[in-house]
């Protein structure tokens, strides 16, 4: 579901997948090959909310005044509530991040990780546990990131033409 609030809408990328299951309200802009998968919710209703090119935002995510880069991963269940994520991330599956709090490119917020308010993590560098701690991130880590990324750029292209076959 798309939904304009105050006089802002979303804006979709031709080339995304947004599932009809999300909803987008308000301030909301996703980028180039981008996916919004089903049971998402982005909220655009008191800051933007911006989804980089060839990001992915995996089921019951809540996006709420948030920033995420270019080539993003955000796993199942996770929140991001006015924070910023940088390039080439993965925010791992039931994790949050919290206003203020700034993660780098190529890094990795595990999962059930809580980077806290005003927090930043520094480029390449995993953050992991409650409070988040951070130690530099291995070459295998920097691969996965990458790989994760690339299927679901592929994944998502997959169900947005069966979408489109499906309306045809």
């Amino acid at each position: 579901m798309e939904r304009p609030f105050e006089g802002a809408s979303p804006t979709v990328a031709e080339s995304a997948f947004v599932s009809a299951q999300s909803a987008l309200i308000g301030d909301v802009t996703v980028g180039e090959s981008a996916s919004i998968w089903p049971f998402v919710c982005c909220r655009g209703d008191d800051g933007a909310v911006v989804v980089g090119d060839e990001t992915n935002v995996q089921e019951f995510t809540m996006l709420h005044g948030a920033g995420l880069g270019d080539g993003v991963t955000v796993g199942h269940g996770a929140v991001v509530d006015y924070a910023s994520v940088g390039d080439d991330t993965l925010v791992g599956m039931q994790s949050a991040v919290l206003k203020g709090a700034t993660v780098g490119e190529n890094c990795v917020v595990a999962a059930n990780a809580v980077v806290l308010q005003d927090q930043t993590v520094p480029d390449g560098h995993l953050a992991y546990g409650t409070p988040a701690e951070t130690k530099p991130l291995t070459e295998d880590q920097l691969e996965q990131i990458s790989a994760t990324r690339d299927h679901y750029v592929e994944l998502a292209t997959r169900h947005r033409d069966a979408v489109a076959a499906d309306s045809e």
